[in-house]
């Protein structure tokens, strides 16, 4: 039920109610003359009947069957005359005033007041007196009709009016509702013209800047979206970039690893020949020959260092908990006074590849800043698994971070965090109190991976 129909009705059902309350009130009016008629009939009754009581002594009944017809029609009252053997002698004549028109029952019945019947006993016969409000009734049903009559018409054309009114009223809000089902359909670019009075001019501008809010709103979200579908793009992109730069990576470390090795390890041969030769013999030879020994050592030493930082080759043949035990197992050969702690209660022989070589490098990313720069004397690592994810995290008792270290990018936290939101996952760095930072990464897993 719409607005306009509800205040409607509700007007309709006052004015009813004004209507109810002035039909009863004209009710009451004629039910209170009808009364104030009949006292009157009564008074002139007592009167008359006073009279005849004291005639009736002398006079026969035809004497006063002359006398009432003399009389004729007394005020308001009906009198009948019977004698002894109950036969009517003398009937009062019908009101000559607005004769032959009666006043409905349903009227009469409502504001008739209660009838008797007056008897009084007269010689050879009795007297009977009746009240007659018919006219004075039919008085109140003439002037009843043109009041009703009034009453509905002003109802009608006050019901008629309202409408008229309420709907001229109510243009505004017509006007917002449209509004509002424009932009339920899409155009958020509606706007309500400027509308005639102060309620109205304040709804159209509240609803003027709702839309332009919603609007802005909604083009927020399709940068938001815009934006959050580049940075996805850009994420996979980097995933790619960072997958392709891993395998040349390995394939520049298994070229050093295979080549280059071997190159190195003939010339060690070949100086080992040499020492044996000139042993005893030529000692500037075989001093010669030492040094390039030495020099073949150190070539492989970093070879060997600079294939572990290109691709750990342990990571792609013996899995990643190798890898990382390898990872730790150097830096505590070449850190022997710091403590550094492995701690793995998760099954990593089943990670992806993509997965294990991002958790290798954000270990090896952090190990390297706690040693590096961080100067920490004590490096704890954990990796877990919890509710389908790799739990990775690494703490130290370093100096800390620098306050700029999210511009510098000095420690590496960018990449490391391109990693982990590259695959899904989330990335924290913090700083620890007293000092020391904690690196914590949560990867998602594999549903075919095994847990321990």
């Amino acid at each position: 039920m719409g607005l306009r129909l509800q205040i409607n009705l509700i007007m309709g059902v006052l004015l009813a109610a004004f209507a109810s309350f002035l039909i009863y009130l004209q009710l009451d009016n004629t039910r209170q003359s009808v009364h104030e008629e009949m006292d009157g009939a009564s008074i002139v009754a007592t009167q008359l009947l006073s009279r005849l009581q004291a005639s009736s002594r002398n006079s026969s009944l035809s004497d006063m069957a002359q006398f009432l017809s003399t009389v004729g029609r007394i005020r308001a009252n009906e009198i009948e005359l019977r004698n002894a053997q109950d036969v009517v002698v003398y009937h009062s004549p019908p009101p000559v005033y607005k004769a032959g028109r009666d006043a409905p029952d349903w009227y009469t019945r409502i504001v008739s007041p209660a009838l008797n019947t007056r008897e009084i006993a007269v010689a050879e016969g009795r007297l009977l007196l009746r009240a007659d409000p018919s006219r004075a009734i039919l008085d109140g049903w003439d002037d009843f009709k043109p009041m009703v009559l009034t009453v509905l018409a002003g109802f009608v054309l006050g019901n008629a009016l309202v409408f008229v009114l309420v709907g001229r009223a109510m243009r505004p809000l017509q006007q917002v509702v449209q509004g509002l089902q424009a932009m339920e359909g899409g155009s958020y670019d509606t706007r309500l013209p400027a509308m005639q009075g102060k309620e109205a001019r304040v709804l159209g501008e509240a609803f003027n800047a709702m839309a332009q809010s919603v609007q802005d709103g909604i083009a927020a979200q399709n940068r938001a979206r815009e934006v959050s579908l580049a940075l996805a793009q850009n994420r996979e992109l980097t995933q790619v970039i960072q997958t392709r730069i891993e395998e040349v990576r390995g394939q520049i470390a298994r070229e050093l690893h295979d080549e280059l090795g071997q190159q190195v390890t003939a010339i060690k041969s070949l100086g080992q020949a040499m020492v044996l030769r000139a042993q005893g013999v030529d000692a500037h030879t075989e001093n010669a020959a030492r040094m390039v020994i030495q020099s073949a050592d150190a070539i492989y030493e970093e070879v060997h260092q600079l294939v572990s930082k290109l691709r750990p080759l342990a990571l792609d043949r013996f899995g990643l908990q190798d890898a990382l035990q390898d990872l730790v197992e150097d830096a505590r050969s070449r850190h022997a006074h710091v403590l550094i702690q492995l701690q793995v209660s998760t099954e990593l022989q089943d990670i992806e590849p993509s997965l294990a070589t991002a958790t290798y490098r954000i270990v090896q990313e952090s190990l390297t800043n706690a040693l590096r720069h961080a100067q920490a004397s004590d490096i704890h690592i954990q990796l877990s698994d919890q509710d389908q994810q790799l739990h990775i995290a690494i703490s130290d008792n370093g100096i800390g971070a620098s306050p700029d270290w999210a511009d510098s990018g000095q420690y590496g936290v960018i990449g490391m965090r391109e990693r982990a939101q590259g695959l899904g996952g989330s990335f924290q760095f913090e700083s620890l109190q007293p000092s020391g930072v904690r690196v914590t990464a949560v990867l998602p897993l594999s549903h075919n991976q095994a847990h321990g």
